[in-house]
């Protein structure tokens, strides 16, 4: 056991619980510093078939870009005077594509970043260092959301309650371990693909986004540090529903389901990055692993991941597998 405190046991800044304290000298990897020799160790045993599954999206996806972000452009060059190429990526927004959050994406407001140390200690190249090596839990919620006859509503703010997270697992037979990175499938990437080029357009312009994803409350990072995951990754674009202050008739329904609205306003980007240290995922393509994973019963895997060396780097694609 990590001997983590529980969540209702740390302390708060300004109403938001907070574990500052926790890491010290290591708040540049948050509750990465769950991933131990003894959890990577106990990882590897996941490791029964070797089948390898990329959790990696093309870096021109989405196409168009959201959020008002850059497009990739990728220029091959040749050179005139030899047989070689080389190449050249620019405008290419590193929170594009799947990507890790880094601690330098969200502040909270009067207290600064993670830990409350300098942004420049809080670059994706402490983590690239340190590797994010552990086992993996897929919560399958999309799929078993349709089975219990709740289908998430793509392209609506549909919530994921934590009672929605919490069975899901059940029904999967998982238990989730200190230092776990937990992969939550909501099916978004799926759903997104199956647009032609003109529904692609209309999502990608402001204010007109909308995705299912975990509720942005403070039951659900609860739920989560409860859990003490080394980090959390989604299919989805913001891994918390999206927009997070903008109630659907789906928000009603599902407050009856082990939600409420009441403390709308922070958003679960601010309460697990600055606040509680957990790295967030957005946009992993989770389908490959995700059906082997309903083929065979097994949510688990070994999970590898090395972000890029950006020094100071805000985000990174998180170049990960997942091998069973």
């Amino acid at each position: 056991m990590s001997g983590l405190p529980s969540y209702d046991r740390l302390p708060r800044r300004e109403g938001l619980a907070c574990s500052w304290e926790l890491w010290r000298d290591r708040a540049a990897l948050g509750s990465l510093n769950l991933l131990t020799c003894d959890t990577r160790i106990a990882a590897a045993g996941e490791i029964r078939r070797g089948v390898v599954f990329s959790l990696n999206s093309s870096l021109a996806f989405p196409g168009p870009p959201l959020f008002g972000r850059s497009a990739l452009s990728h220029e091959v060059r040749a050179d005139p005077e030899s047989s070689s190429q080389d190449e050249v990526v620019s405008e290419w927004n590193t929170q594009s594509s799947a990507q890790w959050d880094g601690f330098r994406h969200v502040a909270r407001e009067g207290h600064g970043f993670y830990g409350g140390v300098d942004e420049e200690e809080h670059g994706v190249d402490r983590w690239c260092e340190a590797g994010v090596v552990g086992r993996a839990v897929l919560a399958d919620v999309d799929r078993w959301r349709a089975r219990v006859g709740r289908p998430l509503h793509q392209g609506a703010s549909d919530p994921i309650f934590p009672a929605d997270l919490e069975q899901t697992l059940d029904w999967e037979g998982v238990s989730v371990r200190d230092g776990d990175i937990l992969l939550v499938r909501t099916g978004w990437t799926t759903w997104y693909l199956s647009l032609g080029p003109g529904g692609r357009t209309a999502i990608a312009g402001a204010g007109r986004l909308f995705s299912p994803g975990l509720a942005a409350m403070e039951e659900t990072a609860r739920l989560l540090w409860d859990m003490h995951i080394a980090a959390v990754a989604s299919d989805n674009p913001a891994l918390e529903v999206w927009p997070v202050d903008r109630p659907t008739p789906q928000v009603v329904a599902g407050a009856a389901r082990g939600g409420s609205s009441s403390d709308k306003g922070v958003a679960l980007h601010t309460r697990l990055i600055p606040m509680l240290g957990i790295p967030i995922g957005e946009l992993f393509d989770l389908e490959g692993f995700a059906l082997d994973c309903a083929q065979d019963m097994r949510y688990t895997g070994f999970f590898c991941s090395v972000p890029l060396a950006i020094p100071g780097g805000v985000a990174s694609p998180p170049n990960a597998v997942v091998i069973k």
